[in-house]
């Protein structure tokens, strides 16, 4: 195992050295784009992998790659770490350059780039050869599919997060309220919960930055239209949709505090924990935050809620996962040390850590999952069929820009009353379909 000590910092300065020196070398060497077909090798020997949240993970995998290697003593992991906000640009920055490693982490948000420009290699067949066939959360490995945007499977999935409910049971057991497992209970509970007069309201609602996806959920959620796309047209704004908009978006100023309309998930994570506000949609990053201002007794967290008929939809949340890189000269090694990565006690491990559902449906058991019933709740939701996910196209190149700065101002001129609903759906659709054309202009082959 080679880890650079880090020195502060979390490990990003060194890390960055790593990385340079480690793409300095390679390119040296190899000048070439990562599409080359590489080799199987010998099964033993040193690969490289990039971690693409060195930040977050470093400690975890420094223990995965040394349980590893002490199983595979023939095998040495070089260990790279990359600082989140900087993965995408690294991966660009190998392909054109040279020097690729033989295994990284492949978030969805990505992955289609790196499928297009063919540097991944497909990796269903091995795991259908493999002890990971049928131990991945079905719904993580459909996600994996539709955003590499080509047949095939090319990232094994190794976590994910949810969209979460989170409700006060202080505040509900006061009120006589029933847990807000469906629609019409959450309304209720949203109403019954307000008093503006004394600083009470029933839900936040998130206008800011990183408003869109809780608003797609909202109208997916209540529709229950659950594909993304209807041929090469989006749902988005099936009039299904725009009317479950309308509706959510009225909740704001009604039952909710005024200042929603700026707020990003930190500020409105705070607002909640410190206020008195009845219900939060976020996923299970803010878990902990929760305990530490609330303690385990005040709040629970529940997928989001269902229909009157127990249908649950909900739109997909990224998927992190590993990739094989094409132009590995030791892809036997890389894969072993994906199927040890992707296995029960692993991925169990980086999933406690990272407070994320892991991919690996034998995890489900294990007692920190247990503990933080949240998760434990969200990952049976993923992995007994009851909820149904709308694939989000990750794989678009124009999706980030236009679900973000394209729309989340837009999303405001509707909770201000500046633009209706379906003004908004029917931009944002088109904006979709235009995006959906170009690329399969350009992927016709």
């Amino acid at each position: 195992m080679r880890i650079p000590t880090a020195s502060g910092g979390r490990g990003r300065g060194s890390a960055a050295v790593a990385l340079t020196a480690v793409l300095a070398l390679t390119a040296t060497a190899c000048g070439d784009d990562g599409s080359g077909s590489g080799d199987e090798g010998s099964g033993k020997g040193e690969i490289t992998l990039w971690d693409n949240n060195t930040g977050e993970r470093r400690e975890i995998w420094a223990q995965i790659i040394k349980d590893f290697e002490a199983q595979n003593p023939d095998i040495k992991v070089k260990y790279v770490g990359l600082p989140i906000d900087q993965v995408q640009a690294k991966y660009d920055t190998a392909i054109d350059g040279g020097g690729l490693p033989d295994v990284g982490g492949v978030g969805t948000a990505y992955l289609s780039n790196l499928v297009v420009r063919d540097v991944l290699d497909r990796v269903d067949q091995r795991i259908d050869a493999g002890p990971l066939k049928g131990k991945l959360v079905p719904a993580m490995v459909d996600s994996v599919k539709a955003a590499g945007g080509r047949d095939g499977m090319y990232s094994v999935p190794t976590s994910t997060n949810n969209g979460t409910l989170w409700y006060r049971t202080d505040l509900f057991s006061a009120a006589g309220l029933e847990p807000p497992t469906t629609w019409s209970k959450f309304y209720a509970a949203a109403e019954k919960l307000t008093d503006a007069g004394k600083n009470e309201f029933g839900y936040t609602i998130r206008g800011g930055a990183g408003s869109i996806a809780p608003a797609m959920d909202a109208m997916y959620g209540q529709s229950g239209i659950t594909s993304f796309w209807d041929g090469d047209k989006t749902t988005v704004n099936d009039p299904r949709n725009v009317a479950a908009l309308e509706k959510y978006v009225a909740l704001y100023k009604k039952v909710t505090p005024s200042a929603d309309v700026n707020n990003d998930f930190i500020k409105m994570v705070a607002q909640w924990d410190n206020g008195s506000i009845g219900m939060l949609t976020h996923n299970l990053a803010s878990y902990q935050d929760h305990v530490k201002a609330l303690g385990n007794e005040k709040f629970k967290g529940l997928p989001y809620p269902a229909q009157e008929d127990g249908t649950r939809v909900q739109v997909s949340n990224p998927v992190d996962g590993l990739g094989l890189f094409k132009n590995s000269k030791n892809k036997a090694a890389g894969w072993k040390f994906i199927e040890f990565a992707a296995s029960h006690k692993s991925n169990s491990a980086w999933n406690a850590s990272a407070g994320s559902i892991p991919a690996n449906t034998d995890a489900a058991g294990d007692a920190w999952i247990k503990d933080a019933v949240p998760t434990a709740t969200a990952m049976k939701a993923l992995s007994d069929g009851s909820t149904k996910l709308v694939n989000l196209p990750y794989y678009l190149p124009d999706w980030n820009t236009i679900s973000k700065s394209g729309n989340e101002p837009n999303f405001q001129k509707v909770l201000l009353g500046d633009m209706t609903p379906k003004a908004f759906a029917d931009k944002l659709a088109k904006e979709l379909n235009d995006a959906q054309a170009e690329w399969k202009e350009q992927n016709k082959s």
